[in-house]
């Protein structure tokens, strides 16, 4: 069976849909606004049902899937879960907006990282960007807030931490003056730049510590990192979940705080007293 990914020639099926939809039949047209409006939860129908929602036949059902380039609706379900796998948002209507649905999920993804993080790996992390002389961390697109938040982190354990991209700014500056006193802490969330790849390479053939923060899909890339910190994202809506992501960026500045023994905690105190000299914070 030919299974349609969102690297086929066909595109996403929404994309190949909106194509075609102004010279479909109006009956095709008709099962084509169900697809579109159930997308989300599209395996959970079957053709029949199909037809019975857009009020058509089955045949239909099957050849508007035919049109767009599925073999049979098989075909579909499958296109449509390597869609969202890539982090592609697809909302659904049965509910998955529910708050509860997403405390279970972000529960689920918390359990599963004690199962795929040991905490040797955590601990050796944390050693390398304790004791590295800089810290480099980078994280593009969705993977630049977690990346920016574990900078903020650092920065209270540790001196000369920075984050990349900076507005205007290149990255090959930073990665020129790497040596083996640094440590770098990629975050690569899915739907990462086509350029992830290079990067990792580039990083990896530097003479510092790398870390890769990321979600499975990412995992091609963890021989090119020396650690690597897997993080699930799943979420119960159409929008990947961060929460167990941030729940490790903490985890880990702990882990780097405890490492970084009195002189973290002499930092900690000396910013504290920076901010109550300023005035900075709200009591």
């Amino acid at each position: 069976m030919t299974t349609p990914t969102t690297s086929s020639p066909g595109g996403p099926i929404d994309r190949r849909i909106e194509r075609v939809y102004a010279d479909l039949p109006p009956k095709s047209q008709r099962v084509a606004d169900v697809v579109l409006d159930h997308l989300g939860d599209i395996g959970t129908y079957s053709v029949g049902e199909l037809a019975h929602l857009s009020s058509t036949s089955q045949a239909t059902v099957s050849r508007l899937f035919s049109s767009l380039g599925f073999e049979d609706f098989a075909a579909v379900k499958a296109h449509v879960r390597a869609l969202r796998t890539a982090g592609v948002p697809i909302s659904s209507t049965v509910g998955a907006g529910a708050l509860s649905e997403h405390v279970t999920r972000d529960t689920g993804n918390l359990q599963r990282l004690l199962e795929i993080i040991d905490d040797g790996v955590l601990e050796r992390a944390a050693e390398a960007l304790a004791h590295a002389e800089s810290v480099l961390t980078i994280g593009y697109r969705n993977s630049y807030p977690v990346a920016l938040h574990l900078r903020t982190a650092l920065l209270q354990c540790r001196p000369h931490v920075s984050v990349h991209p900076q507005p205007g700014q290149s990255i090959g500056e930073e990665l020129a003056q790497l040596t083996a006193s640094d440590a770098v802490m990629v975050v690569g969330f899915r739907r990462r730049l086509s350029t992830f790849g290079e990067l990792m390479r580039v990083v990896a053939a530097s003479p510092a510590t790398v870390v890769l923060l990321a979600d499975s899909s990412a995992r091609r890339y963890a021989t090119l990192a020396d650690l690597w910190l897997e993080c699930p994202l799943e979420s119960a809506g159409a929008f990947d979940s961060y929460a167990t992501a941030m729940s490790l960026v903490s985890a880990l500045a702990d882990a780097v705080l405890e490492a970084s023994a009195s002189a973290g905690n002499r930092r900690v105190s000396a910013i504290s007293a920076v901010y109550e000299d300023l005035g900075e914070l709200d009591a």
